[in-house]
C-alpha cells in the first residue's frame, strides 16, 4: 500500500489520544465484515502506535460444526469470547496472558500444541470478526467498524480465498446478523471506510 487512507491516520491520533489519558491499558477492537482490511490496518496501526496485536482468528471455536446452524446461532458461538474475555482482563491489569490458538492447519477443531504469550502494553489491539462482541464491552474502549462496498468486500474475498464455498456462504450469513443485530454500526465509537 502507498499512502494509507486519511481515515487511518485520524484513527490512530484518536486512539493515541484515548491511551494518553488512560492509567491503564487502552483495549482497541477493530471489527467489521470478512474481507473489509481490518487485518491490514491492524497492522499499521500496531506498527505506530505502542500496541500489543491480537489476532481474533485465533479464538476461531467452530471447527467445521457451525454448519447448518441458524446465523445467530453461529455468531454466538464461532469465536471464542470467553478465552478472549481471559485474555483481556489479564492485559487491562497490566499482565501478560497466554492462549492457544485454533490449529488453522488442522481445521478440524483442534488447538495449536504450542501456546501464544501476549505482552501487557499501553494499548491492546484486538482485530478480528466479533471481537467488538457484547460479551466483551466492559472490556473494549474503544469500538471501531471497518467497512467497503460489498462490492468490493465480495471481490477481494474472492481474489485471497478463491472459491465461496458452503463453509464460508454460512459464515458471512453469521456475520450479516452480527452486524444487523448484535453490533449494528451505531454501536461503534468509530466507522472508517476502508477504501
Amino acid at each position: 500500500m502507498t499512502a494509507p487512507p486519511e481515515a487511518w491516520e485520524q484513527a490512530r491520533q484518536q486512539i493515541a489520544a484515548a491511551a494518553q489519558e488512560r492509567a491503564g491499558p487502552l483495549v482497541v477492537a477493530i471489527d467489521g465484515r470478512s474481507g473489509v482490511g481490518k487485518s491490514t490496518l491492524a497492522e499499521w496501526l500496531s506498527s505506530r502506535l505502542p500496541a500489543t496485536l491480537i489476532e481474533g482468528d485465533d479464538f476461531y471455536a467452530g471447527g467445521t460444526g457451525i454448519l447448518g446452524d441458524p446465523p445467530e446461532a453461529r455468531a454466538a458461538r464461532c469465536i471464542d469470547w470467553r478465552t478472549q474475555r481471559r485474555v483481556l482482563s489479564a492485559l487491562r491489569a497490566g499482565q501478560g496472558a497466554d492462549y492457544h490458538a485454533f490449529d488453522w492447519d488442522a481445521f478440524d477443531g483442534s488447538l495449536a500444541a504450542r501456546s501464544t504469550h501476549v505482552a501487557p502494553a499501553k494499548i491492546i489491539l484486538l482485530e478480528g470478526v466479533y471481537s467488538a462482541r457484547p460479551e466483551l464491552r466492559d472490556l473494549v474502549d474503544i469500538r471501531v467498524l471497518v467497512t467497503v462496498p460489498d462490492v468490493l468486500r465480495l471481490a477481494r474475498l474472492h481474489a485471497r480465498e478463491g472459491e465461496i464455498g458452503e463453509w464460508e456462504i454460512q459464515w458471512h450469513e453469521a456475520e450479516e446478523w452480527y452486524f444487523a443485530v448484535a453490533a449494528p454500526p451505531a454501536a461503534f465509537d468509530l466507522v472508517i471506510d476502508n477504501l
